[in-house]
């Protein structure tokens, strides 16, 4: 681009130069032609470094931001552990509650909690040794309502899972075939099918992202589409919660 742009500016100078050797007895100068067109080229050179430079100390300064902020936010969490708890089970760090003292609000112990929930959320690649994302996000709420007063034996949980958040339903062979680690969410798994999970695997993002029916664990239903799966439970009376991105 830099060279076309050079080419441009040079047959502009010589033409120039014809313009106005034809209206002047002046003879036209290609050096000094020349030397106009490298004073412009340094210049532009000049204003793209400048402009480069600039990018590049405001990006600096967003790193430093976000690394900053990420530190805040880490000592923040770490601040919270006295007040941390896992009432029913331990999925990671991101799996517990943080406990209020004397809460005004309480939720009905006596009534059936149907919860459905709908899991996209995916681990990027780098993290594929780690429960997922959207796992540890249910087994959270499945403890907020535990910690809130109602007895598991009134809490029904349905877990409906599509997109690429799907190969953590598979089994130790088969995660370990794609993702080149073992299954991180095993132990997980079976302890949520203890508690009475139901856990659904969408068919169509079976096709889309080739999962096999064998690959899955035994626990794991198999629905044409989570679609239906999601107004089906939703109509039963079940409440939704969605994890995703």
């Amino acid at each position: 681009m830099r060279k076309v742009f050079l080419l441009l500016c040079l047959i502009v100078a010589v033409l120039n130069g014809f313009s106005q050797s034809a209206n002047s007895t002046k003879p036209y100068n290609l050096d000094s032609a020349l030397h106009s067109l490298k004073i412009s080229n340094d210049s532009t050179v000049k204003a793209q470094k400048t402009k480069r430079d600039s990018i590049m100390r405001a990006m600096e300064k967003a790193d430093s931001t976000e690394a900053k902020k990420s530190y805040d936010n880490a000592m923040y969490w770490a601040s919270l552990t006295p007040r941390k708890a896992w009432p029913v089970i331990n999925a990671g760090e991101y799996s517990a509650i943080v406990t209020v003292k004397d809460p005004t609000e309480i939720p009905d112990p006596n009534q059936q909690y149907k919860l459905l929930f709908e899991v996209t959320l995916n681990n990027p690649d780098s993290l594929k040794n780690e429960i997922n994302f959207g796992l540890t996000e249910v087994c959270r709420e499945i403890n907020l309502h535990i910690a809130s007063g109602i007895p598991l034996k009134n809490i029904t949980p349905v877990i409906v899972v599509h997109g690429g958040a799907l190969t953590f339903l598979t089994t130790n062979e088969a995660y370990l075939k794609r993702h080149h680690v073992n299954n991180p969410n095993l132990k997980t798994i079976e302890e949520l099918s203890k508690l009475g999970t139901k856990f659904i695997a969408c068919g169509q993002a079976m096709a889309f992202f080739k999962v096999n029916r064998e690959d899955l664990l035994p626990v794991v239903k198999v629905s044409l589409t989570a679609k239906t799966v999601l107004t089906n439970y939703q109509l039963k009376g079940y409440v939704l919660s969605v994890v995703s991105e």
